[in-house]
This record gives structure tokens, sequence and C-alpha cells, in this order.
């Protein structure tokens, strides 16, 4: 019986467990440290309250339940030893024959990490549920606040980088700002918040056709969002941010400035690229290990023109796809072939009916672009009920400019004796009978 082991269930991890489901003589573990599969491309929407976590979360479980080889596991992989083709996780050590790595990416702070307290990046549902937070908690506190400085501080929102994730995130709180908040308050005006995109090259979209990246830009600045190319972010703090001598105050900061691969098991001794992304074989392996794989955001590949692969989620569900075929086809005998790359285009939406889209010769913006970025990405989400629930959702929104997942929730609460809660930086007293 031969052991697959996978480590990561996004999509290169998901994708190839299915491919390999029911495959005779080959049991298959799957560990993730959440038990969700996660349908990243639209966490943005959970950060501006457009969509809950569980519209775009699906169990694990639920997925792979059909797949009678298959176990699932919700755990943390900490170490591998190559040679005796082991890795210590937090639940235990797991022997294998092949192993998949595909643990995803993490926010590129470039040696600044001490800044992501003040700026969160956006990859996982804790990250969008506390980017939601602290964005409706600005508009609350402004709502009370008495100072016109501290009031405008908290109605200013930046958001560093210009790229996809960027973009998107940029449109969707301008339309909040503008359209969903508008009528609900009394001592401000949510329209007048300011929503600054911030990047250090020449334009945003840099992946993008500069004619489009300018209709995209059009698009932003119809929703209010201030755009500003060619500046570099040199210190991020809970007041807001400088770029050079020139200071910003904010309230929020988000950041979407580049990605790195996530950490390397311990006892992985592998050549890296810039991203910290494993240089693996055209097949996908390691050179010194064949039976080790690394798909995803955590592979360093090139194209055939010699252009590293984006991060994107087509490229990865390709990886597990063709990952699957490679390890039955060696169970099976048959010789494999290189990884390719099928180019799917670039999408990105910016707010209600606009977006924009690449694929080849077809360049397309506005409603045509939102239209067929709402049917990707509806296809692609996992299971009926949450593509029912977001289309739903989508519809609700699109009539009514209203959003239904606007709930501040903090981070955590304490319970005490009496049973009564008290929030995050608060304290309470209790004499001997615990009044």
């Amino acid at each position: 019986m031969k052991k697959i082991l996978i480590i990561g269930g996004g999509f290169a991890g998901l994708t190839a467990a299915k491919g390999l489901g029911n495959l005779k003589d080959a049991e298959v573990t799957l560990i993730d440290r959440s038990n969700y599969h996660l349908f990243q491309p639209l966490l943005y929407q959970v950060a501006m309250a457009g969509l809950s976590p569980a519209e775009i979360a699906v169990p694990l479980r639920s997925i792979l339940s059909k797949y009678k080889n298959i176990r699932i596991l919700q755990g943390e992989a900490l170490s591998v030893a190559p040679d005796e083709k082991v890795v210590t996780t937090t639940i235990g050590r797991f022997d294998y024959d092949t192993l998949i790595l595909a643990c995803g990416a993490l926010h590129a702070y470039f040696g600044n990490e001490h800044w992501e307290a003040d700026a969160p990046g956006l990859k996982t549902l804790e990250q969008a549920t506390e980017i939601r937070r602290r964005v409706l908690s600005a508009f609350e506190k402004a709502e009370a606040e008495s100072d016109p400085e501290e009031k405008s501080r908290h109605l200013t929102f930046i958001i560093v980088g210009g790229g996809p994730t960027g973009v998107e995130l940029a449109g969707a709180l301008g339309e909040l700002s503008r359209h969903t908040l508008a009528q609900d308050f009394k001592n401000i005006d949510p329209t007048l918040a300011r929503v600054i995109l911030i990047e250090s090259g020449p334009r945003i979209l840099p992946s993008f056709s500069e004619p489009i990246a300018r209709k995209a830009a059009r698009s932003l600045e119809h929703l209010g969002v201030e755009i500003w190319t060619a500046k570099r972010v040199t210190c991020v703090d809970d007041t807001g941010i400088e770029m050079g001598q020139e200071k910003l105050p904010a309230a929020t900061v988000i950041w979407a400035a580049g990605i790195r691969a996530a950490r390397l098991l311990t006892g992985l001794d592998v050549k890296t690229d810039a991203q910290g992304r494993v240089l693996v074989s055209p097949d996908l392996s390691l050179e010194e290990h064949p039976e080790i794989f690394v798909a995803g955001d955590q592979a360093g590949l090139s194209d055939d023109q010699g252009n590293p692969l984006p991060g994107i989620a087509p490229v990865a569900q390709q990886q597990g796809e063709y990952l699957a075929r490679t390890i039955r086809g060696n169970i099976e005998g048959k010789p494999g072939k290189p990884f390719h790359y099928a180019d799917r285009g670039q999408l990105a939406t910016i707010g209600r009916s606009r977006a924009v889209l690449e694929y080849g010769w077809l360049k397309l913006s506005g409603f045509p672009a939102w239209f067929l970025w709402v049917i990707i990405h509806i296809y692609f989400l996992i299971g009926f009920q949450n593509r029912l629930f977001v289309i739903l959702r989508w519809a609700s929104s699109y009539l009514s400019f209203r959003r239904g997942a606007r709930l501040v929730v903090n981070k955590s609460w304490r319970s005490y004796p009496d049973g009564d809660a008290v929030p995050p930086g608060h304290t309470k007293s209790y004499n001997r009978n615990g009044s």
C-alpha cells in the first residue's frame, strides 16, 4: 500500500487529493492547520462585509467524504526527515512514500514583519474578519469622535499595494463608504471617507496591460479612491504610515504589497527564489528527493518564456491536477511529462458592475468583465450550497447596495465568574466573593 502524504488543503493540495481519490493500493493523508478549504479569491468580500466566512469556506471532510482512501487530519507540519521519509507534525509523526507540500503563501513585509500588527494582510479568514472589524470599527469611532483631526484619521483608510488584491480591496471599500454606509450614520458622512491606494511602482495592476490598468484606475477614481503611485512606505504604526519625510495619519492600514511562500519545514534543505519559493524540477519534484513534490504558492517554476508562474488559484489547481496524474502514472509505471501551465488570463473586480479582464487578445472592462468575473468565481466555488448563498447575497447587494455581514466582532472576550464579558484592553476587579 503506497502512502501519499499531502500537507496543505488549499487549491493545489485539495485538487491533488481529489485526483488521487479511490486510487487502488494507495492511502492518502491530507493534513491542514484548518479543517476547511478556503476560496481565497473572495476573501476581500469577507473583509469588506460583502460575504460571511462560511460562504467561501467548506469543510475538507465534506468535500472528500466520498473517497474511501483519503484521511483528513487537522494539524500543523513542523519538520521533515527526507532520508527517513517521515514528517513530524503537531499531531504526531507520519511516514510516506510520496509527499506533496502545498502550504500556500503569506504576505511579504520586506524585512518589516513587525508592521503586520498595524497593517494586516489578507490570506486567511482570521485576517479577513480582523480587517472587517477594523474597517467597521473605524466608522463607529468616527461617529463618536468630537475632535475633527481624530475623526479624519478614523475616516482615512490606506491600502498598500496596487496589485489585484489591493485594487479589489480599494474598490470594495470605496463602494462600502459611498453606498452601503452612506445613510447609516448621523454625526459623520461616510461618503467623505478617504480611501487611498498606494503603489510603489509607476502604475497599479502592473501584470495587466497599460490600457486596462488605466481603465481600472478610472473606475477606482469614480468610487472616490485616491491612487498614489511611485510612493514607497517606509514606516507603519498605529497612527498611520510614513513615506520618507511624509506622514499620513490613518486608523486603518491594509497590506497587499507582495507575497512570500509559507515557511519551509525544518529539515528540508533546498534552493529558493527571492520570494522563498522552492526551485523545483519540471515535474514539480525536488531534484535530490524525487518522491517529494512542491505545488502552489510554495513552488518556484517558470513558464515557457522564462517568466515565474504567478501565485494564483488557476496555477495551483492545474499543478494539483498534474500531480495526481503524475503520481498515478508513477504507481502504474507510466512515464510522466513536465508540467505545463495553460494561461487562463487575469481578472480583477472593482466594485459593483466594474472589473477588468485579459485573456490573450481579449481585453474587457466594465460590466462585461464583471459579469464574466461573477460567472467564473461562482463556477469555481466548491459546493452547490456555497454557490447558491453567494449568488443570492450578490443579487441582494447588487439591487439594494446593502451588505449583510456588517458585524463588528472583537477578536476575543474573557468570561468572568459572574458571567459578564469584558472587551480586550478593559479590566474588572473582584472581591473574594466574586462581586
